[in-house]
């Protein structure tokens, strides 16, 4: 078995994949990436039993077999080239010799038989979706999912799929976010809920990309198909809360902020405020909001004014800051609006511009008790 393939070429594949493998495995092998040679094709693998992720690539060869070769070293030593040819060469004594325009480096491989088959997924729906909107999702939702090994259900990302539209919902009970795109849809209705670490790795491929993504999911898997690569994932097993029933219809109190000014200033009225409740105070009469904070303990507080475009009654409500500021950060619009009902009521802030057609991004806060 030989082969002929560009040092950064590889590597770039290696990198990617490379992000599925866990930092201690049960299994050894599971520290090897799995290279599979037909003729020119390369196909190389990754997996932690629950994700597979898989790349083929060109290369130069007219031979065939399955080799598994050590992550940590592959990539180390690959990251040390200028860009080349380099070959690899199976040799008789279990080693794989790789030269280069400088040198020889000989590294042992593991048999590619022992290294775990990918999951097939069987009776599968599937749905056609483009990369970009796919990567936007996931990046929309993902940093609401929650991380209670307690509730699983909640520390991944709720996919519900109809024939009119695709929407993506993640929440950790503190806060929530729906995103829905109404210009994609699926021939079929399906649910299911995907972990972060394969949406974490298609969100850093698919970014920009104009390229389409074929989804095809069953009851425990699912599987992603784009360009060279597969990423072919288990579910998380259970049922999704009811988050329609916790958002909020009546919202009577409306108030419309410029999104940057709103996003500096709790930014720095939460640096003032209590380190364990990390809590704002908003407080809003006609078109002024006051943004406030204290912290008892050690006699540090802090206030800021801002004109604001306000429709309702005259309010107080307390936030989390660290959620608020993740919220508004994650979304791109000059303005941003925030619905609210009762103070002991969820916020509902979404944004006022700079949506794509047929996007749609609702987020929800809890509120924290103010002790007055």
């Amino acid at each position: 078995m030989k082969f002929i393939v560009s040092s950064t070429y590889l590597l770039k594949q290696l990198q990617v994949l490379g992000g599925v493998i866990n930092n201690s495995n049960t299994l050894p092998i599971l520290d090897n990436f799995l290279f599979e040679l037909s003729q020119s094709k390369l196909t190389i693998s990754a997996s932690d039993l629950e994700t597979t992720m898989s790349s083929t690539i060109d290369v130069d060869s007219d031979s065939e077999g399955s080799i598994a070769l050590p992550a940590r070293l592959l990539l180390d030593t690959l990251k040390t080239f200028p860009e080349q040819p380099l070959t690899f060469v199976v040799e008789d004594n279990n080693t794989v010799e790789i030269s280069s325009n400088h040198g020889k480096y000989a590294l042992a491989y593991a048999d590619g038989a022992e290294f775990p088959n990918a999951v097939s997924v069987e009776d599968a729906s599937k749905t056609t979706i483009m990369g970009d909107i796919l990567a936007t999702a996931i990046s929309k939702t993902i940093f609401a999912a929650g991380n209670d090994d307690l509730r699983p259900v909640m520390s991944g990302v709720f996919f519900q799929f109809s024939t009119d539209n695709l929407t993506f919902v993640a929440t950790d009970a503190h806060k929530l976010v729906k995103y829905t795109r109404d210009d994609v849809s699926a021939t079929e209705p399906a649910e299911f809920i995907m972990p972060k670490k394969p949406l974490n790795l298609l969100k850093g491929i698919l970014a920009g990309s104009d390229d389409d993504v074929l989804v095809e999911y069953n009851d425990s898997n699912a599987k992603f198909t784009f360009e060279n690569s597969v990423i072919i994932c288990r579910l998380i097993d259970g049922k999704y809360p009811n988050y329609e029933a916790v958002i909020p219809k009546e919202n009577p109190n409306k108030l419309v902020i410029d999104r940057t000014q709103f996003l500096n200033s709790v930014r720095r009225v939460s640096i003032f405020s209590n380190k364990t409740t990390h809590q704002i105070r908003l407080k809003i009469a006609g078109a002024e909001l006051n943004i406030s904070a204290e912290d008892v303990d050690y006699s540090n507080k802090a206030e800021e004014r801002l004109t604001c475009d306000y429709q309702g009654d005259d309010m107080q409500i307390g936030f989390n800051s660290r959620f608020l500021t993740e919220m508004i950060n994650n979304l791109n619009s000059d303005n941003v609006q925030l619905e609210m009902s009762l103070p002991n009521r969820a916020g509902i802030l979404t944004p006022v511009d700079g949506l794509d057609e047929g996007e749609h991004v609702t987020m929800l806060v809890m509120p924290v008790m103010l002790n007055n």
